[in-house]
């Protein structure tokens, strides 16, 4: 299934249970007690792609603002979960220094990634840019990452949920039910195929993080230019 499929697939099946109200809310994005915490190699947007989805974000607010749109500081691609976040995880439990090094060998001579965010796509939880790789660079850090990883003994979680394989931007999550779900779904709509915009990513991180990648939890541990 390419990107295109997946992403129509995940939106057909949830447009008519958001325009329904039908909608799975996460009851801990403002949970102070949640715990869950793992590590991430992630890239983040450009300026400009973040402004236009901040607009779109604000005509969300603007018929249900208390839904969770992702503040323009948080936005990110995940390019891989090496620990997926799990209550109890801490920084003392394994050597960053070591982690460090493998996406160091990981990334070198990495050739320019291209990713280009046309449309929206949904679950009954979030809402979502689509992203698309425009050349197999992504992909292939991705593959790098996972042999690198797969080899050693260090702690590591990686496609342990699923294969990360999209480039899509979360823009929002559902913790309340929608206020006006079908004119919700009707913005939605007309979001499907607007395009926000392409760029080159310019450095990759690896992070301390959050379930939401929350900046003021988020602890950036190794940053690198591509």
């Amino acid at each position: 299934m390419n990107l295109t499929e997946h992403y129509n697939k995940l939106y057909n099946q949830s447009i008519e249970k958001i325009r329904e109200g039908n909608v799975l809310t996460d009851k801990l994005i403002n949970d102070e007690n949640d715990k869950r915490r793992g590590l991430t190699v992630l890239i983040r947007p450009s300026e400009d792609i973040k402004k236009r989805i901040q607009h779109f974000q604000g005509e969300m607010s603007n018929i249900d603002n208390q839904q969770y749109y992702q503040p323009i500081s948080d936005m990110h691609i995940t390019v891989l979960s090496i620990i997926s976040c799990y209550d109890g995880f801490d920084l003392s439990q394994v050597n960053i220094p070591n982690y460090v090094h493998l996406i160091k060998e990981s990334i070198r001579n990495t050739p320019k990634i291209s990713l280009q965010f046309k449309g929206i796509s949904t679950s009954r939880e979030a809402v979502m840019v689509q992203g698309f790789p425009l050349n197999d660079n992504l992909e292939s850090l991705r593959n790098r990452l996972r042999s690198n990883f797969k080899a050693t003994s260090l702690q590591q979680s990686i496609d342990a949920r699923y294969t990360t394989s999209t480039a899509h931007i979360t823009t929002a999550r559902f913790r309340k039910q929608i206020k006006h779900p079908e004119k919700y779904a009707e913005l939605l709509e007309n979001y499907r195929n607007v395009d926000f915009g392409h760029f080159k990513p310019e450095a990759v991180e690896l992070v301390y993080n959050d379930w939401y990648q929350k900046t003021h939890i988020v602890e950036t541990l190794f940053k690198a230019h591509l």
